[in-house]
């Protein structure tokens, strides 16, 4: 069941480079925000410490006494049965006891731990471009590429909270080795790091500011360089193989999609959709329809909120 509508969520989001928290109530506004910097190089406990930061600033707020959730959105890869953590960019947690520790902070409050693409996900149906589909599939390219899926009006995190997780959908058979394990993964085409690799590979080069990052790439292919232009067309194909698939699969009518990479706009998204047509054939994904985001920067605690407010309960349009 639902907690009530007139309390609030203590929100977190937790990545590699930034650890942020929030007071969030049912509409999902935010009514106070704090972050610190990540310690990524440090041990687990350092970085527990700014956790435990955040969460202390957050409770000098007098509106903390109406919190009655603390909803977390992680990097991962999460074990939400488990309660732990292990982000690929955060060296010391490995399996780190993320929800165990966090209730030692805030006391008999309940604790939600959900990974960063599901927490998009929770963001972009409560209040955003998934709002009123009952089946969607949201993703996240950035560094890497996650997702999460909404089936039947629910929020389907799976039984460890990453369901969803479009970014180690295997693309290219005999593609390049994922530090995942497999081959041709869609992260390892579609990231923004291998974007601006492929473009640096292939001869692009940057301008006088030495900028090789996917939005220096996606400048550049705006402007019309042909090998920039290419990346992003590569990227688009494997985006498009990866939601066709899993729209096939548990037949999704929307793809939205964020993160840095998605900033690039119709760099990506024109291709994305012309791509999307050689793969979703079947006449029951034909329909799809792929759009941006629009939850911004603030999706991770709004998904961690909604997570924490709403569990898979369905979520009214």
């Amino acid at each position: 069941m639902p907690i009530e509508f007139t309390d609030l969520v203590a929100a977190l989001d937790i990545g590699g480079t930034k650890i942020a928290g929030a007071l969030v109530d049912d509409t999902g506004r935010i009514h106070l925000k704090v972050q610190r910097p990540t310690p990524a190089q440090e041990d687990g406990d350092v970085v527990m410490g700014a956790v435990a930061e955040v969460v202390a600033e957050l409770g000098t707020s007098p509106l903390w006494a109406r919190v009655r959730a603390v909803g977390i959105g992680s990097a991962g890869p999460v074990d939400a049965s488990a309660g732990t953590v292990s982000p690929v960019n955060v060296l010391g947690w490995r399996g780190f006891p993320l929800v165990a520790r966090v209730s030692e902070v805030v006391g008999d409050l309940p604790v939600r731990l959900v990974g960063d693409g599901v927490a998009m996900t929770a963001a972009e149906h409560w209040q955003g471009a998934a709002r009123g589909y009952a089946n969607a599939l949201c993703l996240v390219v950035s560094t890497g590429v996650g997702g999460g899926l909404v089936l039947d009006g629910r929020l389907h995190p799976g039984p460890t909270g990453n369901a969803g997780h479009i970014g180690h959908i295997s693309v290219e058979l005999d593609g390049d080795l994922c530090p995942c394990g497999s081959r041709g993964c869609v992260e390892r085409i579609a990231s923004g790091p291998n974007i601006a690799r492929r473009a640096v590979e292939q001869g692009w080069r940057p301008g006088p500011d030495g900028d090789t990052s996917a939005a220096a790439v996606a400048a550049a292919a705006e402007a019309g360089d042909p090998v920039a232009l290419a990346s992003f067309e590569r990227a688009a194909q494997a985006l498009a193989a990866g939601i066709a698939a899993t729209a096939t699969l548990v037949e999704v009518e929307i793809a939205v999609v964020g993160g840095g990479v998605a900033g690039a706009g119709e760099v990506l998204f024109a291709p994305l959709r012309r791509a999307l047509g050689d793969y979703a054939k079947l006449s029951f994904v034909r329909k799809l329809r792929v759009v941006p985001a629009r939850m911004g920067t603030d999706a991770g605690l709004v998904g961690a909120a909604a997570a924490a407010l709403l569990g898979t309960d369905p979520v009214s349009g």
